[in-house]
């Protein structure tokens, strides 16, 4: 009897440990603008930790969404935004290390609305393509035609001496909800918006400086695991 108490046990310990570990990790913005809720894959785990534990730190709360681009995408996470007095050029802050690069584009994991990637130094210094400690940001980009598409596959052709092709899949959404399918197989995609896609659209439209900073800050009041 002794035995098989001890066997339950031990399956209700696993079956935790397996359901933990299944567990998706959701991140949840609240912005001046609004709140943000990203869902982290699991297919990219590096970025997925790294993430969450700058989250569970406070490192994200009271930073600014320092670049905007209208039709792009939406750029935060760099430390020295905290107290950036109006107008002062941000986007040098950083953690001292960087993240290996994961790219999964045949995990369907690529640049269309609505996903989170990490910002990062450009290839002339940065040619392992290693992503930024803390910097990231949510796609917004526009659609496509055919006819783009085929102009942007020759731009990445170029960039990745052809290693990186747009799927029929990726073309679909791309011409149908949009993104930024130049930044393909060069920045890694490690999240997605699940909620609050209507407030990172509100936040592209602001208005910005000649550096793309927003004339009224844009801040996330606190990032916090749901």
């Amino acid at each position: 009897m002794k035995r098989i108490v001890t066997i339950i046990a031990f399956a209700v310990v696993v079956t935790l440990l397996i359901s933990r570990k299944q567990k998706e990790v959701h991140v949840v913005m609240e912005t001046t603008k609004g709140n943000i809720e990203l869902k982290l894959y699991d297919a990219t785990p590096l970025h997925r930790d790294n993430f969450k534990m700058l989250v569970e730190e406070g490192a994200y709360d009271s930073l600014l969404f320092h670049r905007v681009i209208r039709d792009f995408m939406i750029q935060g996470g760099d430390p020295d935004s905290k107290h950036a007095e109006n107008g002062q050029l941000l986007g040098d802050g950083d953690r001292p290390y960087t993240i290996p690069a994961e790219f999964r584009l045949d995990e369907r994991i690529f640049h269309r609305r609505g996903v989170l990637a990490a910002a990062r130094e450009s290839d002339d210094v940065n040619p392992d393509q290693r992503s930024s400690a803390m910097q990231f940001y949510i796609v917004w980009g526009k659609t496509f035609d055919d006819e783009g598409l085929d102009n942007v596959q020759k731009r990445i052709d170029s960039y990745t001496n052809g290693r990186v092709k747009l799927t029929p899949e990726m073309r679909d959404v791309y011409k149908t909800i949009g993104g930024t399918p130049h930044l393909d197989g060069q920045y890694t995609v490690f999240g997605e918006v699940v909620s609050g896609l209507d407030v990172v659209d509100a936040i592209q439209q602001v208005t910005t400086d000649t550096n793309d900073r927003p004339i009224e800050d844009v801040r996330i009041i606190r990032a916090y695991l749901r």
